[in-house]
C-alpha cells in the first residue's frame, strides 16, 4: 500500500443542499430547502445529477427530496462520519490544519507538525471565520454495490452534532449493529435568533419511514445472520477501513475536489485568508511557542 495515502470508501457520488452559483462573477454558494444526488461528473451547468436523485425524487411529496434510505457502511461510528476543524488554503484547496479541538496536524514550511489545539474562536491562526467544523458522512444507497459510498460534506454545527448523536445512540441500542439497520437522511428546519425567524436546514439521520426502533432492531439481527451465513465479516471491513483512514501522513481526502469543498463550504471573508497569510500566522505562532518555551526555561 501507498505509505501517506488515505484510503476511504469508493465514492459513487455526493449528497448536497444547495450548490455553488455565479453572482456578480463570483462563484457564491446558494442553500436549498431539499437533497440532490449528483454524481462525480461536472458540467458546465454543475455537478450532473446522479439516476437515484430522479428515482427518488419521483417517490417524494411535491418532488421535494427531503429524505434518503441510507445503510451504514461500517458499524463504527466514527468510520461512518469523520469530523474536524480544518482551515483549507483558498488558493490552493488544500488543507492547510487539521484539528480535534485538542491537538492538530499543522502543513508548514518545515513539513506536518503537530501543535495544540485550542478550537477556532481561541487559534489565532483561525481568525477570519475559514477554521470550521468540517465531517464528511458516507452512506450506501444503491444495494446493487454494498461497498459504495455517497458522500455527505457540512460544516453546520446542527447537523454534525446531530448526525455524531444519532450514530452513537443507534449503535448502542442496536449492540453495534449500526450497519445492519434501515436509515434515512432527513432534512430538517429549524429557526434561531441568528438566523432572524429565516429557516436553517440541517440533516437528521432517524430510522425510516414506519419502522419502529423494536421492529428494525429484529430487521438487524436477522440480516447479520444472513450476512454471516454467506461469510461477510463486517468487524474486518472495519479493521480495513480503520487502517485505510490511519494510512495517510496528513488526513486528506477530497480526492482533487479541495477546490469545490472552499467554494462551497468557505466563502470569501472580508478577510481573505491566503497562503501568504497562513505562513505569517504560522510564523508568528512559532515565534509565541518560542518565547513561551523561552520563559519555561527562565523560570526554572
Amino acid at each position: 500500500m501507498i505509505k501517506g495515502l488515505v484510503i476511504t470508501p469508493p465514492v459513487l457520488g455526493r449528497i448536497s443542499i444547495g450548490k455553488v452559483v455565479e453572482k456578480n462573477g463570483k462563484r457564491l454558494p446558494e442553500k436549498d430547502d431539499q437533497f440532490t444526488i449528483t454524481s462525480q461528473i461536472h458540467s458546465k451547468e454543475g455537478w450532473v445529477k446522479h439516476p437515484l436523485d430522479e428515482q427518488l425524487r419521483a417517490k417524494a411529496p411535491n418532488q421535494k427530496l427531503r429524505s434518503i434510505p441510507v445503510r451504514m457502511l461500517f458499524d463504527d461510528p466514527d468510520l461512518n462520519l469523520r469530523a474536524e476543524y480544518t482551515l483549507f488554503d483558498r488558493q490552493t484547496g488544500r488543507p492547510v490544519c487539521i484539528g480535534d479541538g485538542e491537538s492538530c496536524q499543522r502543513r508548514t514550511g518545515n513539513g506536518v507538525e503537530q501543535h495544540p489545539c485550542p478550537s477556532p474562536d481561541l487559534c489565532p491562526l483561525a481568525q477570519g471565520g475559514q477554521c470550521k467544523p468540517y465531517a464528511r458522512l458516507y452512506v450506501n444507497l444503491d444495494e446493487q454495490d454494498e461497498l459504495g459510498s455517497f458522500v455527505l460534506r457540512t460544516t453546520s454545527f446542527n447537523s454534525i452534532r446531530t448526525l455524531i448523536a444519532r450514530l452513537r445512540y443507534y449503535h448502542a441500542a442496536v449492540n453495534g449493529l449500526l450497519s445492519c439497520l434501515p436509515l434515512q437522511l432527513t432534512l430538517r428546519g429549524k429557526s434561531t435568533s441568528q438566523s432572524y425567524g429565516t429557516p436553517i436546514y440541517y440533516v437528521d439521520l432517524t430510522l425510516r419511514e414506519g419502522i419502529s426502533l423494536q421492529q428494525a432492531i429484529v430487521e438487524a439481527k436477522q440480516l447479520q445472520q444472513e450476512a454471516q451465513a454467506c461469510g461477510f465479516q463486517q468487524e474486518s471491513l472495519d479493521q480495513v477501513a480503520r487502517q485505510g483512514y490511519a494510512n495517510a501522513v496528513f488526513d486528506r481526502d477530497e480526492g482533487g475536489d479541495g477546490m469545490d469543498v472552499v467554494e462551497e463550504f468557505y466563502p470569501e471573508a472580508s478577510t481573505e485568508t491566503s497562503s501568504a497569510d497562513l505562513n505569517q500566522n504560522i510564523s508568528g505562532l512559532q515565534q509565541i511557542q518560542q518565547g513561551l518555551q523561552h520563559s519555561v526555561r527562565v523560570v526554572n
